[in-house]
């Protein structure tokens, strides 16, 4: 079966999208309103993007009438935001943090959320998360009315205690359990896992070039 992306519609394309590339990371990120208020929405168009410099990235949609949501409208004027990860114990949390409140309501008393100051920009953690990135904007990206892409530099990390090892800078898996999206309603677990060692050597192909 093949399917032509340029022909068929756009809840079509998201839905086949967001069904097939799965598990995604979930950023609940938290961004600071005109009022002073932290706003907090989850996002699953989000990746790691690069470690020099450090840089996330983030899918934002707007609105069905395409004016544009409280997080993109956030960012733009404060150049800051911070990524929340997701783990099982506030994935529900997570979930009310995606309801549609009065714009003067705060999604964190609504889900039972507490915030902790960031140590490097104007906008409050999640207490609750297992780790959060500060980040500033470095770029960002429109396609079209619907869609903007915002690269955030990281400038700092903060980690729920026990998760990292000081020594080693190791992640502790035995204490983190974070969450992937699926699509529409569902979630994933990370605690099935299993490994593949790369080979040591690679060969270079006839055409003496190292396949990537």
């Amino acid at each position: 079966m093949q399917l032509d992306f340029q022909s068929i519609s756009s809840s079509v394309r998201y839905k086949l999208l967001t069904a097939t590339i799965v598990p995604r990371p979930i950023a609940l990120v938290t961004t600071l309103t005109p009022e002073g208020r932290t706003n907090a929405a989850p996002f699953s168009f989000f990746n790691v993007f690069s470690e020099t410099p450090p840089l996330l990235v983030l899918g934002l949609q707007s609105k069905p009438d395409l004016t544009l949501k409280d997080t993109t409208e956030n960012i733009r004027r404060t150049k800051e935001f911070v990524v929340n990860l997701v783990d099982e114990a506030m994935a529900s949390a997570m979930v009310k943090c995606a309801a549609d409140l009065a714009s003067e309501e705060s999604e964190i008393p609504y889900a039972g959320l507490s915030l902790t100051p960031s140590k490097w920009v104007n906008v409050d953690e999640i207490s609750e998360a297992p780790f959060r990135f500060s980040c500033r904007v470095k770029d960002e990206l429109c396609y079209g009315d619907e869609r903007t892409l915002i690269i955030g530099e990281v400038l700092g990390m903060t980690a729920s205690a026990g998760l990292i090892d000081p020594e080693t800078m190791r992640v502790n898996w035995d204490q983190y359990s974070p969450v992937g999206r699926l699509f529409g309603s569902h979630y994933i677990r990370t605690n099935d896992q299993f490994s593949i060692t790369a080979p040591d050597t690679v060969h270079p192909d006839a055409a003496g070039s190292t396949p990537s």
